[in-house]
């Protein structure tokens, strides 16, 4: 069951006041903690631990990442990032050994800032070798019946935990509600805005457009009385994704939601080395363009010699933090978070 608090941002007041105002959810943290780790070893996951400063923060285009320096013994200077996922150095382990792995990792994004959003916060990420990603939304599934009370309100929605949590394609859901046959489209923002009914702003491409809408009219419809699983990307958006070899305008991709939280993003993993390569490079020169000032950083040649040696591996990565929420009861991701500087 939810515990209750009184839910607030912590602005004014001591700070133990503040800690101890919190504590119901801070418990109510480490008990969720104890019960994904139960769960996930129990299913023969192994954990892991992987550097936090790293040459290789990340390479999706729109984070920023913490930027540090590390100084040898004798003087030498070296640029290293906090990592904005663990996923690189997880994917290296697993094509060493094989194993299904999971972590609760710190991770750093810069800029982000909200009720649901933290610059530092923990990432739950579990890789599962030869699983593919209808297995690993059952588990996922699995695991939230496991830690979660049954029945979940927030934002004047309640979540029904013993239902079947909902499976849509990205096409099925801009198709029910925006109105629109999406993968035509990909790539011509006009012919997605025209599809739409909606006017291009200044500058829009395909990708704001898209995820305009997604915020807009996909994100607030799905995930309300159940948890949502939205699968089938566009291609364009594979990230670390296979691509469907039955249909490659898609990727092997989901997120999920509920009750208005995207709460988890998961891959069939892409072990191509020359097609990760290719990716990466895109996002780089794409970064370049739209944030020119920001620092760049080394590709991740461990990651790419590694690729290769993975087995056919499922991965996910889910905001904790946000899980704790909806266990709890907390309006706001600073009230599961010990201390807030």
């Amino acid at each position: 069951m939810s515990v209750s608090a009184t839910s607030h941002l912590p602005s004014g007041g001591p700070d133990p006041e503040r800690i101890r105002d919190r504590l119901p959810f801070l418990i109510r943290r480490n008990l969720t903690m104890r019960g994904v780790r139960a769960f996930l070893e129990a299913r023969g996951c192994v954990e892991v631990e992987t550097p936090c400063a790293v040459p290789t923060p990340g390479e999706e285009v729109h984070l920023l990442p913490f930027q540090t320096e590390r100084e040898t013994p004798d003087g030498q200077r070296h640029t290293l990032f906090l990592h904005t996922s663990p996923e690189f150095a997880m994917k290296r382990i697993v094509a060493a050994t094989g194993l299904p792995l999971f972590q609760f990792a710190r991770v750093w994004r810069n800029g982000e800032a909200s009720g649901t959003h933290a610059p530092e916060f923990t990432m739950l990420e579990w890789y599962r070798p030869n699983m593919a990603l209808p297995g690993l939304m059952d588990e996922t599934e699995a695991l939230l019946k496991a830690v979660l009370p049954p029945t979940v309100h927030r934002n004047a929605c309640t979540l029904d935990l013993s239902q079947p949590f909902e499976r849509l394609s990205m096409e099925d859901a801009f198709r029910r509600h925006a109105g629109v046959d999406l993968l035509p489209t990909q790539g011509n923002a006009q012919a997605l805005a025209n599809a739409a009914g909606c006017s291009l702003r200044n500058g829009e491409q395909w990708e704001d457009l898209f995820f305009r809408l997604l915020l807009e009219r996909i994100e607030p419809a799905i995930g309300q009385t159940r948890p949502t699983f939205l699968t089938h990307w566009p291609a364009s958006q594979a990230a670390l994704a296979r691509k469907d070899p039955s249909d490659p305008r898609v990727a092997l991709r989901f997120e999920l939601y509920a009750v208005g939280m995207e709460l988890a993003n998961a891959f069939e993993e892409l072990t191509d080395p020359v097609e990760q390569r290719q990716r990466f490079a895109q996002d780089r020169a794409e970064r370049r363009q739209l944030y020119p000032t920001r620092p760049t950083w080394p590709m991740d040649e461990k990651l790419l010699h590694a690729l290769p040696h993975m087995p056919p591996c499922s991965g996910i990565a889910l905001g904790f933090d946000r899980l704790v929420m909806l266990a709890s009861g907390a309006r706001h991701i600073q009230d599961v978070l010990w201390i807030q500087d």
